[in-house]
């Protein structure tokens, strides 16, 4: 199914019924048991704009397809998030049982989820335990083919500390003084500073850099290759799912994976590449918060009954 530009996953409705059938179907069988019947005048209100906006997008498939390998971790028993992002702006995610949040209650608003003026793929992200992820990726795997589905690759940049740990290596900087530099390095927020911005702002490191040629001349050949891509790896919840094999729409990799026994198939382009190509990117993020309510909830049951 292709809609404009994007590459959408045929999604095989029950009862011979086509996607705009069966979606307001679901739709209206999620808000009837949410807000009662008669519906209010602004959950219809609602609801008739989202839908007529999903429909002139194209995007029917894709609701389809979250709601229904959501639907079925439920039914399992797998722990689901209640929904983050623009997603929860969505009346029709909320009937889906996509998210948990009544976007009227929280006056919530649909288009920055999705707004015909700015035509973008729809971006659900999706929080499982972590423990069992791997399971509704299996699912996703099993129902739309095991070459149609692929995790999304990415590049580990050359951050200032990296770039002068392997410069230093080339350059036979003894070890001992390199670390002497990387060390004095603050990590703000998670996140190391470029080289410019160390040099500016720390005063000893800078004074070295203009008392010694080696360490200048270290510096430099860092500040260069600062940015380039390291290495590749697997994005930590991205997955792609195709209309037919994935390698028909961009090349893949194999990628060994410390975590993984196996390698791990991956795209070789990045998620902004994918999203380029108009395929569907789903982010399945394994979520420890879920699975420790899980266990407590189950502990709870335990001791109490």
């Amino acid at each position: 199914a292709k809609s404009g530009n994007y590459h959408l996953p045929t999604f095989q409705c029950p009862d011979g019924l086509t996607q705009e059938q069966y979606l307001d179907r679901l739709c209206r069988a999620g808000l009837s048991r949410l807000y009662g019947e008669p519906w209010p005048q602004a959950v219809r209100e609602r609801y008739d704009f989202e839908y007529a906006t999903i429909k002139k997008m194209g995007f029917m498939s894709y609701f389809l397809i979250v709601a229904d390998f959501i639907g079925w971790a439920k039914q399992r028993g797998i722990p689901v998030g209640p929904g983050r992002g623009s997603a929860a702006g969505s009346i029709i995610a909320y009937a889906l049982g996509i998210t948990g949040v009544d976007p009227l209650k929280y006056n919530l608003l649909f288009e920055r989820f999705l707004n015909p003026d700015r035509v973008s793929m729809p971006d659900i992200d999706i929080d499982f335990c972590v423990n069992r992820r791997g399971e509704v990726i299996d699912y996703v795997r099993n129902k739309y083919g095991d070459e149609c589905v692929c995790q999304i690759g990415t590049f580990g940049k050359l951050l200032s500390r990296a770039a002068l740990t392997d410069v230093g290596r080339v350059l036979n900087v003894p070890l001992a003084r390199v670390k002497a530099i990387t060390k004095q390095i603050e990590v703000k927020q998670g996140k190391v500073p470029p080289i410019k911005e160390i040099l500016e702002q720390n005063e000893v490191l800078r004074q070295d850099y203009e008392a010694d040629a080696q360490v200048k001349e270290l510096w430099d050949t860092a500040r260069t290759l600062e940015g380039m891509n390291r290495g590749t790896g697997v994005h930590a919840a991205g997955v792609v799912i195709a209309p037919s094999a994935v390698d028909n729409y961009v090349p893949l990799m194999r990628q060994k994976e410390d975590t993984e026994a196996d390698s791990v198939i991956a795209t070789q382009y990045t998620m902004l590449e994918i999203e380029a190509q108009g395929l569907l990117k789903m982010d399945f993020l394994g979520l420890r918060n879920l699975t420790i309510i899980e266990q407590a909830l189950r502990f709870i049951e335990e001791d109490t009954g």
